[in-house]
C-alpha cells in the first residue's frame, strides 16, 4: 500500500494494567481468518491484505480478552502473509484503555518477523461514539507502538478527520452500494475523494461488487478498493483476484463516450477451467479454424487468463512443443486477460486495446457487471465498424 502516515486508538473502562498480563495464547479455534485483498484501481494489483477474525469477537467490556485476539490475529496474519502490508481491525473501545494492547500486538508481530510500520490497524466504525480527546490520545499510543492508523468509517466530522490524519479512511459499504445510480451517495464518495486528495489521506471503498460501481470510484478519484468483486470469502494471500475492465483504465476524454457500445460486438467465448491442459486447448482451435482466442476462468466464471490462437499454435506445434507443454497446464501459455466493461462506448474499447505497443489485436474479453466473461469481442471489429462512422 502506499506509504506515509500513522495508526489508531481504543476504549474500556478497565485499567490499563489489566490488558495483556496473561501473554498472547496459542490458536484456538475461534481464530479462523478471512483474509480480502485491497487492490490498487489504476494498476489491479493487490496492495495490501486485510485480515478478520471469522468468530465473533469477545464481549465490549472485556478489554483483556481484545487486546489477546488482537495479537493472535496480528502474529497468525503474519505467518499468512509475509510479503505485503497488513490491514489489521482493532476494536474502538480498546483506544481508551492505554498503550498495552499495542505493545502486546507488536510484540506478537516481531516473533513472527514482520515490523509494526508494516501494518496498519484499522479502527472500527464504533470510534465515531467516542469523544474526540480520548480516541486522538490512543491513536497517539498506537503511533508510538509504530504502527499506521486507518479509520473504519468515513462518518466522522471532517474536523475530527482531519485532526486524526489516518494514513486510511474506509468509504463506508452503504455508500458504494448506491454508486452510481444514487446521486446523493456519488456527491458523498465524490467529496470524500476530494477531502482525501487535499488532506494527503488514502479513501478505502469497501465492499465493491460490480463493475459500474468499480468505475463510478475511479471516477470520483478512489484509488483503493475491497469487495466481493475481487474476490470471495474463500481468498487466500498469492492467489489471483479478478481483473479491472481495460476501459475502467481510461481517462475519459471527449468522444469516447459516444457511438456504439461494446455490448454490439460482443460474440460467444470459448471458455475452459484453469486446470485445462495445453491440448485441450489444442483440440479445441483444431476444432474450430475461426477461433481466435480460448480464456480460461475460475469457479465464477470470471476470466483470469486469455491464449491467443497464434502465440499458443506457435509454442505447441514448433520443435519439442507438444511433447513440452501438451499434458501440462495451458495457463503456463496463457496472457493476462484484457477485459473491458460490456457497456462502455466501444471507442473506448478501442483505446484501451491501443493502449500498449504488444497485443494490440487480441481478443478483448467482455465482461458483465459481476466481473464474469460474458464473451469476446474482437478488434478488428471495431476498427471496421468505427471506420465506416
Amino acid at each position: 500500500m502506499p506509504s506515509s502516515r500513522e495508526p489508531l486508538p481504543a476504549s474500556d473502562p478497565r485499567p490499563a494494567a489489566s490488558v495483556g498480563g496473561g501473554g498472547v495464547h496459542g490458536d484456538q479455534p475461534e481464530d479462523a481468518l478471512l483474509f480480502r485483498p485491497i487492490v490498487d484501481l489504476d494498476s489491479g494489483a493487490v496492495l495490501a491484505v486485510a485480515a478478520e477474525p471469522a468468530a465473533a469477537a469477545p464481549p465490549a467490556g472485556d478489554a483483556a480478552a481484545q487486546a489477546e485476539r488482537l495479537a493472535r490475529l496480528a502474529r497468525r496474519a503474519a505467518v499468512r502473509e509475509t510479503l505485503l502490508p497488513l490491514v489489521l481491525p482493532v476494536p474502538a473501545p480498546l483506544l481508551t484503555v492505554g498503550p498495552e494492547p499495542f505493545t502486546l500486538v507488536e510484540h506478537g508481530l516481531r516473533r513472527a518477523g514482520r515490523r509494526p510500520r508494516d501494518v496498519t490497524l484499522m479502527v472500527g466504525p464504533e470510534l465515531r461514539d467516542l469523544p474526540p480527546e480520548p480516541l486522538l490520545r490512543g491513536i497517539a499510543h498506537l503511533r508510538e507502538a509504530g504502527f499506521r492508523c486507518a479509520l473504519g468509517t468515513a462518518s466522522v466530522a471532517p474536523d475530527v478527520l482531519l485532526r486524526i490524519a489516518p494514513f486510511v479512511f474506509r468509504v463506508d459499504p452503504a455508500y458504494v452500494a448506491g454508486i452510481p445510480g444514487d446521486e446523493r451517495l456519488t456527491a458523498v464518495v465524490e467529496g470524500l475523494a476530494r477531502i482525501g486528495r487535499g488532506s494527503g489521506i488514502f479513501p478505502l471503498a469497501a465492499g465493491v461488487a460490480t463493475v459500474t460501481q468499480l468505475m463510478a470510484l475511479r471516477r470520483a478519484g478512489v484509488r483503493l478498493a475491497e469487495g466481493p468483486f475481487f474476490a470471495d470469502d474463500a481468498w487466500t494471500p498469492g492467489e489471483r483476484v479478478a481483473p479491472l475492465p481495460d476501459a475502467a483504465l481510461v481517462s475519459t476524454a471527449p468522444g469516447l463516450d459516444v457511438g456504439p457500445r461494446v455490448s454490439e460486438f460482443v460474440v460467444p467465448a470459448v471458455t475452459m477451467g484453469e486446470a485445462t491442459t495445453a491440448e485441450e486447448v489444442l483440440e479445441a482451435f483444431g476444432a474450430d479454424e475461426a477461433l481466435t482466442s480460448v480464456i480460461l476462468v475460475d469457479g465464477r466464471e470470471r476470466p483470469v487468463a486469455s491464449l491467443d490462437r497464434a502465440r499458443f499454435l506457435l509454442a505447441v506445434t514448433g520443435p519439442y512443443g507438444h511433447a513440452l507443454h501438451a499434458k501440462r497446464p495451458a495457463a503456463r501459455l496463457a496472457d493476462p486477460p484484457r477485459t473491458v466493461a460490456r457497456d462502455v462506448p466501444a471507442m473506448a474499447a478501442l483505446r484501451a486495446a491501443g493502449a500498449g505497443q504488444e497485443r494490440v489485436y487480441d481478443d478483448l474479453i467482455a465482461v458483465n457487471e459481476f466481473g464474469q466473461c460474458a464473451g469476446v469481442v474482437r478488434v478488428g471489429d471495431l476498427i471496421r465498424s468505427l471506420a465506416r462512422e
